[in-house]
């Protein structure tokens, strides 16, 4: 990619100076009476160096100019320089009344709860409690696996004005309620309560420790503005004032406490820019209290102007608590005690009833499953939709780009800031990854289009707007200090010449077909249109970034780039930017490569973009162009030519490849004769130039994309494959790798498990299905066998589910082939929650 390999040059050239040994003599010469030929050569002398000073000023200048314009092309290199076009999120219908209603939410999800605004910087609300674990007190904050929670999660969420959320840990029941409105006296963005609901049960051990509950609700200020503390004493049922402030973007705001139950609140307060870490500044606080005093509760004291407040929130169980947060608290604002009262009490408690009541009303429009399904489906249903939306976060940062050498080999040094930039997005799992993942957001917006277009559309166009010059969108987004506590360094440069699936094309295709059958609303179609029209120029960079770079040899042909052709240590070199990890491809990579999956994912990609050049009548060349490509990439001949293998019954990679590979243990010395073992790579025979043998989903790529006509024998050897249990079918949903494949369940190194190598996915099998339900409305002699295939494979995948998400209480990455247990992240709530889809029986157009 041009640019891309670019060094930044950020040495400044060294300035030179001009010698004095040729400076002319300006004094007179010693002598007697006037001389007039003195004052003629001083003239002279004059005009001549006026004349070299004038030189040098413009020498000057030029200089200056020549140093400062390289550095400034330095500084903003093509890679991260923005498409040069109006951005999306500009658009007259994400500003506004659209823009205020989703100012407020809880957009963090990598904690069980958090609330901010849609703003770089935020005023920020979350809650931390302490558990007991081993008869010790511990921390709980931030989402993590080691925190062994029964269950957390959403059970309903609407993704802008409410949710509701289920927590278990241990012998505690948490349930935290979220509901925003908006009031003629509110600030910008409105008013926002929390509930927070605690229960005891099945106490064990420590009756003192489990019949007492410690919460810590904060409020914390990004830009450093200072909080003020209520009062001098926090007594609840005298003052509920627990803080109060004042921004810019939201002018004079308080924060209230109220509750029935007998409390006992404490405070902190910090100053501090760190506020990722405010989980380490509390514990300690509280470590030094009990050290001194102890006492297990916070100081009642605070820096001068803190910008993190944090209240200790006593009582014994059960107790119920109301927090309120009310902005436009000006002067003027007579109806203050009036508000924090309809934010609160009965009046809470009624507004989240009816909020429950629209959302399961909301369910039922969107996706009908009252006569499909039992009251368990419907429930883990309304899980998969509601985690997805409450998982939604709103993220402010730079992304580091690499801008030369190999990335992966393990030089992370040279590498460049993306501009600072936002994002809106849902996120694939809250503990493991709560972030943005490009391909992963395709597939949440199945979901979200289907609940609220006007989110979805949001969360389409800021993606898009991180597009560079070349059309290259960086696929994990890593934005802000929270996001980037929670990856590993070797993931966090991003490598602009590697891709990922263009999946977000999958939801804007559903789009395009809805436009054309007038499944929307008037209003949803203007904003659908306006929004599609202002893409075009995006997509198609996209489209012909994917075009250009990870084209391969032959015409029509393709191959992911990024994978590693040096290493020693992998069994097979993955291909992370497929999205398929350690799925098996050519054992040598290559040039020669020919990646079935991305030849389909780029026929997806040009058929909807010249359903979009149709739509708004681009009778130009690109239009043609993508009619060219779609003609070429679904011609049925061309494809079996290039990946189809007429032994294994369907389609493989091609490359550079051998079988014979195997991880063998290899003794080194290093050091003072200190002898250690490591796994390496061993290759038993010269690769060769074929298809690859392997079969997974990569290879049904051309029955996911429906190329296969409906009365060809191959389909029915697809059909075939996908049903045969020694392959990929099981009770539990169909493998990601092969029974027979020689790497099937193989570790790819010494410390990777095996990850597309035969466990369950949610979006392969859904895409799959997808298609199976297509082949089976379609006239053919196979369609019979692809409505039982469809039914089965359907049944098996909700069934596997929903018994996994009502027995261990979560949504999970993958699943196991051999029992259907979960496996991989907890709290997956990203494309698992396609589950919904399959209930619903909604596949992509």
């Amino acid at each position: 990619m041009a640019g891309a390999g670019r060094r930044s040059a950020r040495s400044r050239a060294s300035s030179s100076r001009d010698d004095d040994d040729a400076k002319p003599n300006l004094r007179p010469p010693r002598g007697r009476g006037r001389n007039h030929t003195s004052i003629g050569i001083f003239n002279v002398d004059l005009r001549v160096l006026l004349g070299l000073s004038v030189i040098a000023f413009f020498a000057i200048l030029f200089l200056i100019y020549k140093l400062i314009n390289p550095i400034e092309q330095a500084q903003t290199p093509r890679v991260v320089t923005p498409f040069p076009a109006p951005k999306l999120m500009d658009l007259p219908q994400f500003q506004g009344e659209h823009k205020e209603s989703l100012y407020w939410g809880t957009y963090r999800p990598n904690v069980y709860l958090g609330i901010r605004a849609r703003t770089p910087r935020s005023l920020i609300a979350g809650l931390m409690w302490i558990s007991i674990k081993d008869g010790r007190y511990v921390m709980r904050h931030v989402c993590q696996d080691s925190d062994e929670l029964s269950k957390y999660g959403w059970e309903q969420h609407d993704g802008r004005n409410f949710g509701h959320q289920v927590i278990v840990d241990q012998d505690m029941n948490l349930a935290t309620s979220f509901l925003k409105s908006k009031g003629e006296d509110s600030g910008y963005g409105g008013d926002w309560a929390v509930r927070i609901d605690v229960q005891n049960h099945k106490s064990k051990g420590n009756e003192e420790l489990s019949s007492s509950a410690h919460l810590f609700f904060y409020l914390a200020d990004e830009d450093g503005n200072a909080l003020n503390i209520g009062g001098d004493t926090l007594g609840i049922h005298e003052n509920s004032l627990l803080a109060s402030g004042s921004r810019m973007d939201i002018g004079s705001w308080q924060l209230h406490l109220k509750s029935l139950d007998d409390l006992e609140v404490h405070y902190a307060g910090f100053k501090t820019p760190h506020i990722h870490n405010l989980s380490d500044l509390v514990q300690e606080n509280l470590g030094l209290q009990v050290r001194k005093f102890g006492r297990l509760q916070l100081p009642d004291t605070s820096d001068d102007s803190p910008n993190i407040l944090v209240f200790q929130i006593s009582a014994r169980t059960p107790f119920r608590t109301d927090v309120a947060f009310i902005s436009g608290t000006g002067l003027e604002s007579p109806r203050l005690e009036e508000r924090v009262g309809s934010h609160t009490g009965t009046s809470l408690t009624s507004q989240l009833k009816e909020k429950q009541r629209e959302f399961d009303a909301k369910f039922e429009k969107s996706f009908n499953l009252v006569d499909k399904l039992d009251s368990e489906s419907i429930v883990a249903g309304k899980a998969a939709i509601g985690n997805l939306l409450g998982g939604i976060g709103y993220f402010f940062g730079q992304s580091k780009i690499a801008i030369s050498g190999n990335m992966n080999q393990g030089n992370h040094d040279d590498s460049i800031l993306y501009w600072p930039a936002e994002l809106y997005t849902a996120v694939p799992s809250r503990p493991f990854f709560p972030r943005g993942f490009l391909w992963d957001e395709g597939f949440h917006q199945l979901l979200v289009w289907r609940w609220d277009i006007h989110i979805s559309l949001d969360i389409i166009g800021h993606w898009l707007d991180l597009m560079n010059i070349d059309g290259w969108i960086p696929r994990e987004q890593i934005l802000g200090a929270e996001a980037l506590s929670k990856v590993p360094s070797d993931f966090v440069v991003q490598i602009p010449t590697n891709g990922n699936p263009p999946a977000l094309l999958l939801a804007l295709n559903d789009l395009v077909h809805g436009l054309k059958i007038n499944k929307f609303t008037a209003a949803e179609t203007d904003v659908i249109s306006s929004f599609l029209e202002r893409a075009f120029v995006r997509l198609d960079a996209w489209f012909q970034w994917f075009n250009t770079t990870q084209s391969g040899k032959e015409v029509g042909s393709y191959y992911w780039h990024g994978r590693d052709h040096t290493t020693t240590r992998e069994l097979n070199p993955k291909t992370l930017t497929s999205g398929l990890d350690d799925y098996p491809r050519a054992s040598h990579p290559s040039e020669d490569e020919r990646h079935v999956d991305l030849r389909c994912w780029m026929l997806l990609a040009a058929d909807c973009m010249h359903s979009i050049a149709e739509l708004f009548e681009k009778e130009n060349k690109s239009g043609k162009e993508y009619s060219n490509t779609v003609k070429l990439l679904s011609d049925f001949e061309i494809l079996n030519q290039m990946h189809y293998d007429d032994a294994y019954g369907t389609y493989l990679d091609f490359g550079n490849h051998t079988e014979k590979v195997r991880l063998v243990w290899k003794e080194t010395t290093v050091g003072h004769n200190y002898a250690t073992r490591e796994l390496v790579r061993e290759v038993l025979e010269s690769p060769k130039l074929g298809l690859v043998p392997h079969i997974g989903p990569v290879s049904l790529f051309p029955f996911i994309a429906r190329i296969i006509p409906a009365d060809s024998r191959i389909l029915e050897k697809q059909l075939d494959l996908i049903s045969n249990r020694s392959i990929l079918w099981t009770k539990f949903g169909l493998r990601s790798l092969a029974k027979t494949s020689s790497l099937y369940m193989k570790y790819n190194t010494e410390h990777d498990a095996p990850y597309w190598r035969g466990p369950i996915w949610m979006n392969m099998n859904y895409m799959i299905l997808s298609s199976l339900h297509h082949y089976s409305g379609v006239d053919g002699p196979y369609r019979e066998k692809a409505r039982t295939i469809y039914e089965d494979l359907r049944g098996n995948l909700i069934r596997n589910v929903v018994q996994n998400y009502h027995k261990n209480g979560f949504f999970r990455e993958q699943y196991d082939q051999r029992n259907g247990k979960g496996k991989g992240a907890r709290a997956f709530n990203g494309w698992t929650s396609l589950v919904l889809l399959i209930m619903a029986e909604a596949y992509p157009s």
